[in-house]
């Protein structure tokens, strides 16, 4: 499923780490697995070689030349060591960035998903960067959230800080402590 910018979780996608940290700490799947970016679409050209809106994120294409560290990409590899292949950065926004250097891209316009683009226009105006990993607000094994309360529940058995249900902000560390018993993400199976 794709949430599309409603019922997702956003990241930062400049860190290096933010990949492994989403994938382990609050998908609890494969640190490997890579996750897709929403990016402003009138500033889509300057991240990616995209010919054509993607509003529903289903089009892959290559990161913008100019945001790939080219090295890293030919670079031969290891195939015994697959974990430093997968983790090593390969653009400006390497929690985004396949290990051919392309990326599954959602454009965002303002007319399309009004409430994401001022999110992503908010985001690069602090931070130079018109881009964010946009992925479904579930953990593996779990459909998406769909009520206030799964989102808190999910919120709370994760490691996300900050959860924002309309115009409420909660902040992890100003929580009530969660009761559930910490093993509950083990009843899933990996995918």
């Amino acid at each position: 499923p794709r949430a599309l910018g409603h019922r997702s979780i956003l990241g930062d996608p400049r860190s290096p780490d933010m990949q492994s940290t989403m994938n382990l700490k609050i998908k609890f799947r494969e640190s490997f697995r890579p996750f897709a970016p929403a990016v402003l679409e009138d500033r889509a050209d300057e991240w990616f070689e995209l010919a054509t809106p993607s509003p529903y994120m289903l089009l892959v294409a290559p990161v913008a030349h100019e945001r790939v560290d080219t090295a890293t990409l030919t670079r031969s590899h290891d195939p015994g060591d697959l974990r430093t292949w997968v983790n090593e950065r390969r653009s400006d926004i390497p929690a985004v960035t396949h290990v051919d250097g392309s990326a599954r891209v959602q454009t965002v316009a303002p007319d399309r998903n009004p409430r994401l683009h001022e999110i992503l226009t908010a985001f690069e105006a602090r931070t130079g960067c018109g881009v964010l990993i946009n992925t479904s607000f579930n953990v593996r094994g779990e459909p998406i959230v769909c009520t206030p309360e799964d989102a808190y529940r999910c919120f709370m058995r994760t490691e996300m800080d900050v959860l924002v249900l309309e115009d409420h902000i909660l902040h992890k560390d100003a929580q009530p402590p969660w009761p559930e018993d910490d093993a509950w993400h083990e009843e899933f199976v990996l995918d």
